[in-house]
């Protein structure tokens, strides 16, 4: 064990805060009276205990992706994908000075790059030269073949999804599902993540649509067996995808919502998962937000981290509001951000992350400025307390109190 990695967090009498060694009795002076070869000693002590605390700083980050996880600020997920050109480098640093924690969708960087690959490869290169902390990850689809990968040139048609009845089986927009039940489509999807890592300087995978596969009405279509089979083909790609991928590379997977697919927390493989629908779509009842916080601690306590995205009432699939100027879809997001930022601070955990956008292309104000995520947080004080569907917490910074039956949210900051 070196020796500071039985150091306190901010303990003033460890070695790494004492610089390996007790002050002489009587001060520098001392140092005078002593042989050149004990100065060297000391020297090399010095420097041994320094060289000490940047391994296992290094090997902290190696195993906790999150070791330098902080609570200054909000912490911000930014997840989202330009598709029609490349970024610009207003956009680059913009990203880069809001968010440590990254993801780019489907199809980012196509037009301009070829392929998805190569547009995520070339923005992660960019951000980390203005960031060198921050985290990107790659989106890739688990259960839903999307188009604009260069890698699908090498599908096979025999690994696509058949119903019980031969039929193609296809996501809502018509794009066919692939069959995670064969060993051979496992062993090609992990290598699509494998060889993304390898192109580009990526720090793990965004695996979307788990919930998809694990939904109880794919039986209908496919048959009890066959719909078993599919579940287990997916539980064990993840598991694949990460032994290949290493401990150091993060996995965060799509999702949980409403209390529903915990399971996943568990699974071999999985760093975290995504709360994607918090108050949206189907998931707006108190009990469900309720569900979605729980679901935060919850995950804090096997391990794992959460990300959790929030909605200003609003969605891209709202044709009437889409129809509007961004500027006003901006002001209304701005003006509703307290209420799931407040149900964020209640339920937050060390690793979890705020994502704040109506959609998941760079114009759906995920590439816009909040000014309550600018402002100083801190630490929590203490865990959140609850009465019935109503909760309060404090921050260094900051007061939170939320009432998820009337959906209501205060914060008072101090800062």
């Amino acid at each position: 064990m070196t020796p500071c990695a039985t150091d306190s967090p901010g303990d003033p009498s460890g070695p790494c805060a004492r610089g390996g060694s007790s002050p002489p009795p009587h001060g520098r002076r001392q140092l005078a009276t002593r042989s050149p070869a004990i100065g060297r000693c000391i020297i090399l002590r010095a420097v041994g205990v320094a060289l000490g605390c940047a391994f296992a700083a290094t090997a902290r980050a190696a195993t906790d992706p999150f070791a330098d996880f902080s609570w200054d600020r909000v912490p911000v997920n930014i997840h989202f994908g330009k598709r029609g050109a490349d970024m610009t480098e207003a956009e680059l640093d913009f990203v880069a000075a809001h968010s440590d924690f990254v993801t780019l969708e489907k199809g980012h960087g196509a037009s301009a790059h070829g392929g998805t690959e190569a547009g995520i490869a070339d923005t992660a290169r960019r951000l980390k030269q203005r960031n060198p902390r921050i985290k990107v990850l790659f989106y890739l689809n688990a259960f839903i073949n999307w188009p604009g990968y260069e890698s699908y040139q090498t599908f096979r048609p025999e690994w696509t999804l058949r119903s019980a009845a031969g039929e193609v089986v296809t996501h809502p927009s018509g794009t066919p599902r692939p069959d995670p039940s064969n060993p051979a489509f496992r062993e090609w999807w992990s290598e699509v993540v494998a060889a993304a890592m390898r192109r580009g300087p990526l720090d793990g995978l965004f695996a979307d649509a788990l919930q998809q596969a694990l939904a109880p009405a794919l039986a209908k279509s496919l048959g009890e067996t066959k719909a078993r089979a599919v579940a287990e083909g997916i539980r064990e790609m993840m598991a694949l995808t990460k032994r290949k991928l290493g401990r150091e590379k993060i996995l965060l997977a799509n999702g949980t919502r409403a209390g529903k697919n915990v399971e996943l927390l568990d699974w071999e493989g999985i760093d975290g998962v995504m709360i994607e629908h918090f108050d949206a779509f189907t998931a707006r009842d108190p009990h469900d937000l309720k569900a979605d916080l729980d679901t935060m601690a919850l995950a804090a306590r096997k391990g794992k981290f959460v990300a959790l995205k929030g909605w200003p009432g609003f969605t891209w699939l709202d044709a009437d509001m889409m129809k509007r100027p961004h500027r006003e879809l901006l002001e209304l997001a701005r003006a509703r951000i307290t209420f799931p930022l407040g149900c964020f601070l209640i339920g937050a955990q060390r690793g979890s992350y705020f994502c704040y956008a109506w959609g998941y292309t760079e114009t759906m104000g995920g590439l816009d400025a909040y000014p309550e995520l600018e402002r100083p947080l801190g630490a929590p004080r203490a865990d959140a307390a609850w009465q019935g569907l109503t909760a309060t917490r404090e921050f260094a910074h900051a007061s939170v109190w939320i009432d998820l039956e009337r959906k209501q949210a205060r914060i008072e900051w101090r800062k």
